[in-house]
């Protein structure tokens, strides 16, 4: 089968094609035929070695598929099953085995590339809205990167959340998608200045919390833009990882600061699978829509890393194999 590995730490050109065996479950393993791959910046983060792996491996940590066969004591699930996951490497490929307790069923009113395209954004989305701060009626939030994968989930799960929604983006056409969106306020980075443009949008308040997955070039904007006991969830590191700091620098406001992980919100198969049942619930409403701005063939993963490195992509990203 097809499958796409990093041969060592690097840029896109270390993304190899090659050749592998199909896989066989083990016991509590079920062996999934992916008809669609998630592209998410975290698989950038692997492969350059900002968190450093074995190398070589195949990329990748979300797919969605259908059930092709069962390793032995697995009853969660049947042959035939529509299924989807993440958190488990080698996604990259045309099919996988994964832990039958790490995978999610996906309800026929979700088609399995939405489901590829949105289980680990959505699934972030989803702990940082709802509890890692819980978004309620009336708060502030700025969004960086709003109309990027994970920010386009943010923008409209805060809005039905009922929260006035400050979106930043990199270009007009990125404005565009933040306001179709539903974002009270759009800042242009590189036109205004966002901490700026954040006090005059609050009254000087400032906003209960920032979901920031840019890192390194936002983060002390991000600061500046909260109100007193504001939380700074800064969960990604697009433009790379913020730079080391002193607690004395959230004194001034009693500020938070949190670097959260979606795996340490899933760690339980109960956890998981609220998670998704949240997920799945805003999409089949329709209050959450899912953007698929690009696809890409597996065998293309390189061009793939390439365009969203280069900020060149808007919302979800697939690789199909």
């Amino acid at each position: 089968m097809l499958a796409i590995q990093a041969t060592q730490a690097g840029g896109p050109e270390v993304l190899e094609a090659v050749d592998l065996p199909v896989p066989s479950p083990a016991a509590g393993q079920i062996l999934v035929r992916h008809q669609a791959v998630g592209l998410n910046f975290i698989d950038t983060y692997h492969r350059s070695g900002l968190y450093p792996m074995k190398m070589p491996t195949v990329l990748g940590l979300e797919a969605a598929g259908v059930v092709e066969a069962l390793g032995a004591g697995v009853s969660r699930f049947a042959i035939g099953d529509r299924v989807a996951y993440n958190g488990t490497l080698g996604a990259y490929s045309q099919a996988a085995v994964v832990p039958a307790d790490r995978a999610v069923k996906v309800p026929d009113a979700v088609s399995l590339q939405i489901a590829a395209a949105v289980l680990l954004k959505g699934m972030t989305a989803e702990f940082l809205v709802r509890r890692c701060f819980h978004v309620k009626q009336g708060d502030a939030v700025l969004i960086h990167a709003a109309a990027g994968g994970v920010g386009q989930i943010l923008l409209q799960w805060c809005k039905v959340l009922g929260a006035t929604v400050i979106a930043t983006v990199g270009s007009e056409p990125k404005a565009a998608i933040a306001r179709e969106l539903g974002a009270d306020h759009v800042i242009l980075y590189g036109h205004e200045d966002v901490a700026s443009r954040v006090a005059e949008i609050t009254g000087g308040t400032g906003v209960a919390v920032v979901y920031d997955g840019v890192g390194k070039d936002t983060f002390e904007a991000s600061l500046k833009s909260l109100a007193r006991r504001g939380v700074l969830a800064t969960f990604g590191n697009a433009s790379g990882p913020v730079a080391p700091f002193s607690p004395l620098e959230l004194s001034g406001k009693s500020l938070y600061v949190t670097r959260p992980r979606l795996f340490d919100y899933i760690v339980t198969t109960k956890e998981l699978d609220e998670s998704a049942e949240a997920l799945f619930a805003v999409l089949a409403s329709g209050a959450v829509k899912i953007d698929i701005g690009q696809t890409f063939p597996l065998a293309e993963a390189r061009a793939a890393h390439e365009a969203l490195e280069g900020r060149r992509t808007t919302g979800a990203t697939l690789l199909i194999p």
